[in-house]
């Protein structure tokens, strides 16, 4: 069955979409299931995509594609709708660049049926339900009108009420109203009415977009911003702009052109369009040098009135609720949210670690059922189908508030989508299984092209029966993450992205197994797919530690019975406790998706080494050095490669002698400086030092004697909530690569593939580099591993003369080659570097580190590159493992030689 996968879109949640396009795209049974991409651009066109575009990092890393793309001088991407002076024939030959640009009435020779991924106005409205029922086109998920009314908040807040359940003080203001009447009133009658704090939403939007909450001790000039971020407003006051110098204004426009908490492109200013952040730069400084007062932008996509309720004080929830087999909702249990602030934002919502999921919710089994019941009667109020998300809170006074039903749900990995329906014990391809099976049924009821839909059923029906009764004998592959680094969150998103790669295959069988302890001790635990898909490796390892058969869980799986044995053939049900030596009955080969130490360092491939099983990834000796910057770096160096100038910081001679330490450092090494954990990952707490004050503070944070943060020092730093920073007996500094007149400067990360050639002799295939921007002074978490917000171009832009690309690049690749023979990498690799192009062609490669086990999730920038040279994601991991098992059965006859 043909399976089109709608994603992108144009509403301002369209990366989250996008994301969540590529989860369903990987997690299709391939046994019964063809996944055709529709990725629809922010203009509306919708494109049958090359499948290579779907593993971008971003939707602005391949689209529009860069030759059509404005010119700038400032490193910030846009998207399609700031393009504004091309006709038909031009989008036509740019969308030839990433696919075929296809008409609705065309889709029915391309799909069977409309996996729907998309979020906000023209996804979850109704809009493109309509438009594929019109075309006689099944399609996931709830009908038009559930859709229409789960896009409106105000409409919804009516209908939840009328029907009977419990809603917070709530009040509308329009956009007339807030124009036209002063701003203090709007505050004194609202405050009266409402209270404080209250929560301030844009009605349209996905549940994190929009959203701000106005506390008790906020002033009017607080709830006068905080009304107009909801509008989309942005006021631009004339003297303050003109005292930011250019980096600052920079780093302004990117945040105010953001679409997820920004006005977005193209703005209007009174009755002026301006489309490119260049363009609004120039207007501004124009503008504001002979004009005191305020300049007001506002998006085209803003909102004609917002929804104001009273702040909920209590516990936070959301629970997916979905059909058995007789069309009756069920409710999943519902998972409680702690979050480190009091919105659940974007960065909250799609970040591992920074918030926190519990599942079910802490609470009494009448309450847990109580959430329960009222979910699945909202679903039923609201004439939903197949499938919801339902927010919610449990008030201190016991009351349960429901709101913002989702018809469509985030779809990353670790979303509540896939989360909650683990519990039941569903991994991510039989639940998607399930909602097509569902939604097909859901769409028969409507009494159109029942003929072919009973057809499309009967088939799928048949399919799924012979998928549990095959016998095929597959690979067993052990998929090691988690650890005790500060990038085990990272880690565990690149051990499930692994497992749903491999899950969907008919190749191999993935287990997954949590590695925690500490470097004395290692323990391995074999995870069921619940534990899997809790939110981040912290609350995995407390799952393990306090794991208990809750009561609801069971009652809830009894409950699904039917639908379990229809889409699940055999499962892990639960975890279980295991050494190393356990692992030979267990597992044909490992794929070891930890980061830093332990994973990085060698230690386990020690382990998996003496029982003789395959892994992944570089030996033992290489991964020892490649752990430690300092020591890569020097070896590097003695063989003629360029590094960055370097030095180690030790504890104890910090504490000792200080002061000399300081006026060592500072005389090697200027400021501004780059100071970093040694022997850890790539991306935590890697600063910018521009001066003494914050040396002094990056190494009193490294050397702290507790885990809490020393507030003062994280001030000094700016250290977000929750952002890792590790404790280290040793940190190193390095000096910041600057440009140094060459033409152009970047910073670049390559990937790199090893194979046996016929002599059994290594050779590395050097994929295209990407070229990596920083929205800050370093790279950071978020821009390398999470979706939709780093900003990639593969390949990197070492020059805008293409009859010289190739000579730059050869000569960029021979260095990483050479980088990589040095230190005897195995496996596959990403190198992280700087380049400098000079005028006469003249390069040079500085070095900044190896990751010997690079990010695996789904958003890195890994898969741009392998999809260049033609390697799925699964392809490439299946290389990775076929090398590691043929480089065993190497060395297994070498020993008996």
């Amino acid at each position: 069955m043909r399976i089109g996968i709608f994603f992108g879109g144009q509403s301002r949640e369209r990366e989250i979409s996008f994301a969540g396009g590529r989860t369903v795209y990987d997690n299709l049974n391939k046994s019964i299931f063809e996944a055709v991409p529709i990725f629809i651009d922010s203009v509306g066109h919708f494109i049958l995509l090359d499948w290579q575009f779907i593993y971008k990092g971003t939707i602005r890393d391949f689209y529009p594609p860069v030759d059509y793309m404005p010119s700038s001088k400032y490193p910030i991407q846009v998207y399609a709708e700031s393009l504004s002076q091309l006709n038909e024939t031009d989008w036509e030959n740019l969308i030839s660049q990433v696919g075929k640009k296809i008409s609705p009435d065309q889709l029915s020779k391309y799909i069977d049926f409309a996996f729907l991924a998309l979020h906000g106005p023209y996804g979850e409205d109704g809009n493109i339900q309509g438009i594929l029922e019109w075309y006689g086109i099944p399609y996931s998920g709830a009908g038009i009108l559930p859709s229409a009314i789960g896009i409106n908040k105000i409409a919804q807040k009516q209908l939840i009420s009328q029907s009977g359940f419990a809603v917070p003080k709530s009040r509308t203001l329009s956009r007339n109203e807030w124009d036209n009447y002063k701003k203090e009133e709007i505050y004194t009658t609202l405050k009266s009415h409402i209270g404080l704090p209250m929560v301030i939403k844009s009605p349209h939007q996905g549940s994190s977009i929009g959203v701000s909450i106005l506390n008790d001790d906020d002033d009017v000039e607080q709830f006068h911003q905080l009304i107009q971020k909801s509008f989309f407003i942005q006021e631009i006051v004339s003297e303050e702009w003109q005292a930011l110098n250019e980096n600052d204004k920079i780093k302004f426009i990117a945040r105010l052109v953001d679409i997820r908490e920004g006005v977005g492109l193209p703005v209007q200013v009174g009755k002026e369009l301006i489309y490119t952040p260049d363009a609004l730069i120039e207007f501004l400084d124009r503008n504001t040098s002979n004009h005191q007062g305020k300049i007001q932008l506002q998006s085209l996509q803003t909102e004609n009135e917002l929804l104001i309720e009273s702040f909920i004080e209590g516990k936070e929830f959301s629970c997916i609720v979905i059909q058995d087999e007789d069309g009756n909702p069920i409710a999943l249990p519902p998972t409680e949210i702690r979050k480190g602030k009091d919105v659940f934002d974007y960065r909250s919502k799609y970040l591992p670690g920074i918030s926190r999921k519990i599942t079910p919710i802490n609470e009494d089994l009448d309450v847990i059922e109580d959430i329960r019941k009222s979910c699945s009667r909202l679903f039923k109020a609201l004439q939903i189908n197949v499938y919801a998300r339902i927010d919610g809170f449990i008030g201190k006074d016991g009351e349960i508030y429901l709101n913002d039903p989702n018809t469509t749900s985030g779809m990353l990995p670790s979303s509540f989508f896939f989360h909650q329906a683990a519990e039941i014990g569903l991994n991510p391809s039989q639940f998607l299984s399930y909602i097509i099976r569902t939604s097909l049924a859901e769409r028969l009821k409507t009494g159109k092209n029942h003929i072919a839909i009973q057809k499309m059923i009967n088939r799928l029906d048949d399919g799924l029966s012979a998928l549990k009764t095959q016998e095929k004998k597959k690979i067993n592959v052990g998929i090691i993450m988690g650890g005790f680094s500060t990038e085990r969150h990272i880690s565990v998103e690149s051990g499930r992205n692994i497992f749903e790669k491999l899950s969907s295959s008919e190749k191999y069988f993935p287990i997954p197994i949590f590695l925690t302890g500490d470097e004395t001790k290692h323990e391995l635990y074999v995870l069921p797919i619940n534990i899997m898909l809790k939110d981040n490796a912290d609350d995995i390892k407390e799952k393990l530690s306090n794991y208990h058969s809750h009561p609801i869980i069971e009652q809830i799986k009894f409950e699904c019975q039917n639908i379990t044995e229809k889409y699940v053939a055999h499962s892990i049900t639960s975890f279980q406790k295991i050494a190393y030596h356990n692992l030979t009955d267990l597992i044909d080969v490992a794929f070891i998706a930890l980061h830093g130490r332990p994973g990085e360092d060698g230690a386990v491939q020690q382990e998996l080494e003496k029982l003789n099983i395959p892994y992944n990834g570089s030996g033992v000796e290489s991964s020892q050095v490649t752990i430690n910057k300092f020591d890569t770096n020097k070896k590097l160096r003695d063989h003629g490669i360029l590094v960055a100038d370097h030095r180690l910081v030790y504890e104890e001679e910090w504490i000792k002698e200080k002061d000399s330490t300081l006026e060592s450092i500072e005389k090697q090494l200027k400021y501004p400086l780059i100071a970093k954990p040694a022997d850890d990952g790539c991306s935590s707490a890697v600063k910018k030092i521009k001066n003494r004050k914050e040396l002094e503070a990056f190494a009193g944070m490294m050397f702290r004697p507790e885990p809490q943060f020393i507030e003062d020092l994280a001030n000094v730093l700016q250290l977000k909530r929750n952002e890792e920073f590790p404790q280290k007996s040793f940190f190193l500094l390095e000096e910041l690569i600057e440009k140094k007149g060459a033409q152009y400067f970047l910073e670049i990360t390559g990937g790199l593939l090893t194979h046996y050639d016929q002599s059994g002799n290594i050779n590395y295939e050097i994929f295209e580099p990407s070229e990596a921007l920083a929205s800050g002074e370093v790279l950071s978490l978020e821009e390398k591993f999470l979706a939709g917000e780093g900003q990639n171009i593969t390949p990197a832009r070492y020059t805008k003369n293409t009859s010289e690309y190739k000579q730059i690049a050869e000569q960029v690749k021979a260095s990483l080659r050479k980088t990589a023979e040095i230190l005897s990498i195995e496996g596959y690799a990403r190198i992280d570097a700087f380049v400098r192009i000079y005028n006469d062609l003249k390069v040079e490669t500085i070095i900044i580190e190896v990751n010997s086990l690079p990010g695996m999730t789904p958003a890195t920038c890994i898969f741009h590159q392998t999809a260049i040279n033609g390697y799925k994601p699964y392809d490439f991991i299946n290389e990775i493992l076929e090398f590691g098992m043929e480089r065993t059965k190497k060395l297994s006859v070498k020993h008996e030689d």
